[in-house]
């Protein structure tokens, strides 16, 4: 029960830390056009071009962070198997070329975002293996 706890948990941060520096970090240092809402997917696929280059590299710090921060709370849960963070890491990763995949996007940031998922991965089990004992 405790690793289901770890991954739900582990979860729930990773997505709350992509939200905060994607959403509350990102959108108030570099604002979306007036009127714009970051719910709506259709406006931002026809309108990628009108997205302030910094909030598209906040996506891409958030999406790492999300990775790394999720993984490690996981496995600061679980303390006993490295599953959750595998799981959520797994998880994050594929929201993340999920999202490479549905939106069109630059190919700088496309390569950045699914490059540095990857790195997150490799950082956040770097990280959990030495909390799980």
């Amino acid at each position: 029960m405790k690793n289901v706890i770890a991954t739900v948990v582990g979860f729930i941060v990773a997505s709350a830390t992509v939200f905060l520096i994607e959403n509350l970090i990102g959108h108030s240092l570099f604002p979306l056009p007036e009127g714009v809402d970051p719910m709506d997917i259709e406006w931002i696929k026809a309108n990628m071009d009108k997205i302030p280059v910094g909030a598209k590299v906040c996506v891409v710090i958030g999406h790492f962070m999300g990775i790394v921060v999720g993984m490690f709370t996981a496995s600061k849960i679980s303390k006993t198997s490295m599953i959750p963070c595998y799981i959520v890491g797994g998880l994050m990763l594929l929201a993340t070329i999920f999202n490479i995949v549905t939106l069109p996007k630059e190919l700088w940031f496309s390569l950045s975002d699914g490059i540095l998922a990857i790195i997150g991965f490799l950082v956040g089990k770097r990280l959990s293996k030495n909390l799980v004992k």
